[in-house]
């Protein structure tokens, strides 16, 4: 792996940027004592996915966090003046990439934080419809073994930011990768539980290509990316046309988006409605998906109750 990227821009635009920043430090105040007395270097990350992953190679070593909140619409978010507080007292800035974070360029530009992006070095699908077509499909941490590499480069980059640990960042990583192919194993046993001709997956966001390419599903969508959100009434008529030949009997919508068109689908169709998936945002600890892991568990076994006739 190279050097941690620095942002480039321009002095002026550096110069302003300072200001900006400095005059909404001031407006938003220090950051909290437990964070300002902890001397451990700070990652963070831009939504809590990418942070679950991270904190597992980082162990007790580094403090990590992320920019959006549990729940957060990742695609469209808007940052607020105390995430710009945040980031500019972080070490390292960990990104998703692939144009999923649609506001972060903008996010950091101007600000001497070093970030990696950590989509890179997967082999990425293109997007099949829509707005976005022919565009690298984003969500690869969807599939276990995209999740195992994003590991794999967050080890290598804490390994350059905080040398004498090095060999923990990728000994933990190796560890994390194994418990994801572990996974991926479960999960391609679970769907293959599902008889072929059921193994259709439609959902409201296109997210789930990478989790489809591992486990031998056939995907549909209403839209591509979760920036659109609007779903046509061409592309509302092309999903049902597509249940209805396919006799699919359930389909989904992810936790960060309405449910309402994909509802809409299930009454005209007859199919159930099934949900919700989790794909952008991780529950709260005692919810259903509180860590990565478990976010690729529940979507599994809600798609195979749901393409099996079971219970949701």
């Amino acid at each position: 792996m190279g050097h941690l990227a620095r942002p480039r821009c321009a002095t002026a635009r550096v110069a302003a940027t300072a200001l900006a920043a400095a005059a909404l430090l001031s407006a938003c105040g220090a950051p909290g004592e437990a964070e300002a007395d902890d001397p451990r270097p700070l990652i963070l990350t831009t939504f809590t996915v990418v942070a679950d992953i991270a904190r597992n190679v980082a162990g007790e070593d580094l403090r990590v966090a992320s920019i959006t909140k549990v729940g957060a619409e990742i695609h469209g978010y808007d940052p607020t003046p105390g995430d710009l507080r945040r980031a500019a007292g972080a070490d390292l800035v960990l990104d998703n990439g692939l144009g999923l974070e649609a506001w972060f360029a903008r996010f950091v530009d101007g600000l001497d934080v070093p970030r990696v992006t950590l989509s890179d070095g997967v082999a990425t699908i293109p997007i099949a419809r829509g707005e976005a077509e022919g565009r690298p499909n984003p969500h690869a941490w969807m599939s276990p073994t995209a999740g195992a590499s994003y590991a794999r480069l967050a080890a290598e980059a804490f390994a350059e930011l905080d040398p004498d640990r090095a060999d923990a960042y990728r000994e933990r990583a190796e560890t994390y990768a194994a418990r994801l192919g572990t996974l991926r194993d479960e999960l391609v046993a679970r769907l293959a539980t599902v008889p072929p001709a059921a193994r259709a997956l439609v959902t409201c966001e296109g997210a789930f290509s990478y989790l489809a390419a591992d486990v031998g599903l056939e995907e549909r969508y209403l839209w591509a990316v979760n920036a659109e959100q609007q779903a046509t009434p061409q592309q509302v008529a092309e999903v049902e046309t597509f249940v209805r030949e396919r006799g699919v009997a359930a389909v989904f919508c992810e936790s960060t988006v309405n449910p309402s068109p994909m509802q809409r689908v299930a009454e005209s169709t007859g199919a159930r409605f099934v949900g919700p998936l989790y794909v952008d945002s991780l529950s709260v600890p005692d919810g259903p998906v509180p860590t990565y892991l478990d976010l690729l568990r529940h979507d599994v076994d809600l798609i195979v109750a749901g393409l099996s006739g079971g219970a949701p």
